[in-house]
């Protein structure tokens, strides 16, 4: 039986606080969500003021990079280059500011950001990803 690595709730609440603790250096307004392997929501935090439609979006972006394993980013690239059908995927949120969590190889869940611009958004996730090693 193989085994593999998940999050923790001591995991989510680093990630979450990683990321916040970027946004606000940086003064920008985001919501960041955390999934599981699976794309199922673990923690969503929305800063004060950020737009509520964007704690769907993040929430989407993250269950599609658990999802897909790979990042969102991949994805819009793939769309914005030709391959328009891939838009009819299982997946929704196919946009910059989804990443996967890597751990031995293999995914153990994902962050979405969503808020400011794509490159941003991937900054914020990225940064909370660290805070895990």
């Amino acid at each position: 039986m193989k085994t593999k690595p998940a999050l923790t709730l001591t995991d989510v609440n680093a990630i979450l606080d990683a990321a916040q603790r970027e946004a606000e250096a940086n003064d920008w307004l985001v919501t960041i969500a955390v999934a599981d392997d699976g794309g199922h929501l673990l923690g969503l935090r929305r800063l004060d003021g950020t737009a509520p439609f964007t704690a769907d979006v993040a929430t989407e972006k993250a269950r599609s990079a658990a999802m897909g394993r790979k990042e969102t980013q991949v994805f819009e690239e793939m769309i914005n280059n030709g391959r328009t059908a891939f838009v009819s995927a299982p997946l929704q949120a196919l946009l910059s500011g989804g990443v996967p969590v890597i751990v031995d190889g293999q995914v153990a869940g994902s962050v979405g950001v969503s808020g400011v611009k794509p490159d941003q958004d991937v900054q914020v996730a990225k940064a909370a990803i660290a805070a895990i090693g």
